[in-house]
């Protein structure tokens, strides 16, 4: 049975949405990771917020787990590399608590701007200073959104609406949707230069780590305002204190911070520094949401294989899985042939998908065949970490679409490359679902690989077929099925044998012995 483990606090919706789905949920949060790594074994999926930590050494010990689902945007907390090399599916929920957040934001400019947190204390306090906290109108204020996605631009939206200016920095943000938001887009020196408040949207990458420093601060207006509902990593807390004590950033409001939980920070105490403990997704509707998005999420793909909001593998939706489960077959055994007969360094994969296999979502099925192309040369390959493991070693991969068939309704080629040649293998479904290959190297043939096969190359000559069943014969093989084809007479010629058993390496020599025999391989599928 499919068994989950939800190891932070979240909505009781989550774990009754894993049990309406027929999967086994333990829900045990607080556990050391010591006491995590002792019992993660038996799980196949984790649900976590931000508190478990999926290191390397946890995912070490998780022998069965398949997907790791974080309820919430960061993935911080999850060893990613380490996660896609053991083969695990990560997701997040990217979409569950984007308004909450962006209110957060909205709501901390309009705190920095009003001194609302500082009247408060000093209005419990019998105290009565209106000239103390004297504001600004954000009405006609320039706002620049750093990282224009999905919560950036929501706040946009929202600032447009207090008829505020807005500029975005976002390198993904096309000009395009940059008109249908309402939002300028900029270079970043731009921003800094124009903005009167600055809001960080952006998650974390080598690009946008430390974006706010001493360097970006001072080609920032003088009495800049500075929001981070993000990510703590993207200011440096040092500079920001720095400028902030010579007055060049009026304040800043800031939810999140470098180490968390921020019991003490160089920030704390200032009176221009409006701070909250990381309350951005904190909304009893955005906790509800992501709970029952990452149940949703984790159920499909453990039970019928559909991949949203995955962080390390290509999306496959609840519709498309079982349109794509007999390609995914075709495309394993694609895979898995190339990779058996290739004998040296690849350097260039294409993947050509021809009719009915043309308008599929083809990013799974080019991961699969990766996964059985580098399998045999390569350790601990899998569907998730393929495309990765391919890319690191510089193979070259490209995928090819012609949706207009010409012999087959569907057909999947791959030609793969090496230092010495290039060849190609090609597969279609036939009516029942069923894959069939139908090329090799060129060469025509109609076989249905049964799981040990074995494959001769051969200079096409009399007799050679009656030597090799002879052979077989001699050493005790049963043929299940016997697929040949040819170029020309007297070419290459290729064998396709189904056996009821592996070859021992006694008859694969012998077997190569044979007149004209140019290569033998045992296929296992």
């Amino acid at each position: 049975m499919v068994k989950v483990l939800i190891s932070d606090k979240m909505s009781p919706k989550a774990a009754e949405i894993f049990r309406e789905r027929g999967i086994e949920v333990d829900e045990i949060t607080g556990m050391t990771p010591e006491e995590l790594k002792a019992c993660i074994g038996q799980y196949d999926g984790l649900a976590v917020r931000s508190a478990t930590k999926a290191t390397a050494e946890i995912i070490e010990a998780a022998d069965n787990l398949k997907v790791i689902g974080r309820a919430g945007i960061g993935v911080d907390n999850v060893d990613i590399p380490a996660a896609t090399a053991a083969g695990i599916c990560v997701m997040n929920t990217p979409f569950g608590n984007a308004i909450t957040t962006a209110e957060h934001a909205v709501a901390m400019m309009f705190s920095l701007s009003r001194h609302i947190p500082a009247a408060s204390e000093s209005t419990h306090a019998g105290k009565w200073e209106k000239s103390a906290f004297m504001g600004v109108e954000l009405y006609g204020k320039v706002l620049g959104i750093i990282g224009c996605g999905n919560i950036g631009s929501i706040v946009a939206d929202r600032a447009i609406g207090l008829k505020m200016k807005v500029v975005a920095y976002d390198p993904f943000l096309s000009p395009e949707r940059a008109i249908e938001i309402g939002v300028e887009k900029v270079e970043l020196e731009d921003l800094l230069a124009r903005a009167d408040y600055i809001s960080l949207h952006t998650p974390i990458t080598d690009g946008t780590r430390n974006i706010i420093n001493a360097d970006n601060i001072a080609k920032m207006k003088e009495g800049v305002r500075i929001i981070n509902c993000a990510r703590g990593g993207l200011v440096v807390e040092e500079d920001l204190k720095a400028a902030l004590e010579s007055g060049h950033v009026a304040g800043a409001a800031l939810d999140v911070f470098v180490q968390e939980p921020a019991t003490e920070n160089v920030l704390f105490g200032m009176k221009n520094v409006v701070c909250t403990p990381h309350l951005g997704a904190s909304t009893n509707e955005a906790q509800v949401n992501v709970a029952i998005q990452v149940a949703e999420q984790m159920a499909d793909y453990l039970l019928v294989g559909s991949v949203t909001n995955a962080l390390n593998m290509p999306s496959v939706t609840a519709e498309e899985a079982p349109k794509l489960k007999p390609y995914m077959d075709l495309a394993k055994q694609l895979g898995g042939f190339a990779g058996q007969v290739t004998e040296t360094g690849l350097k260039r994969v294409l993947v050509e998908y021809e009719g009915q296999a043309a308008s599929l979502n083809i990013k799974p099925l080019t991961s699969i065949i990766l996964q059985g192309l580098l399998g045999p040369l390569l350790d601990s390959v899998n569907m998730v970490n393929a495309p990765v493991v391919a890319k690191e070693r510089g193979i070259d991969v490209t995928e090819s679409i012609n949706e207009r068939a010409e012999d087959y309704q569907t057909l999947i080629r791959v030609t793969v490359t090496t230092e010495k040649r290039s060849r190609d293998i090609a597969g279609t479904l036939y009516g029942d679902n069923r894959p069939r290959i139908v090329s090799i190297k060129g060469i025509n043939m109609e076989a249905e690989l049964g799981p040990h096969m074995l494959y001769v190359t051969n200079q096409d000559k009399p007799g050679f077929i009656g030597a090799l069943g002879s052979l077989l014969g001699e050493k005790g093989v049963n043929i299940a099925t016997f697929h040949l084809g040819r170029q020309e007479a007297d070419g290459e010629a290729i064998a396709l044998v189904e056996v009821d058993s592996e070859l021992d390496a006694d008859t694969i020599e012998k077997v190569r012995n044979l007149p004209h025999v140019e290569q033998v391989k045992n296929l296992k599928f």
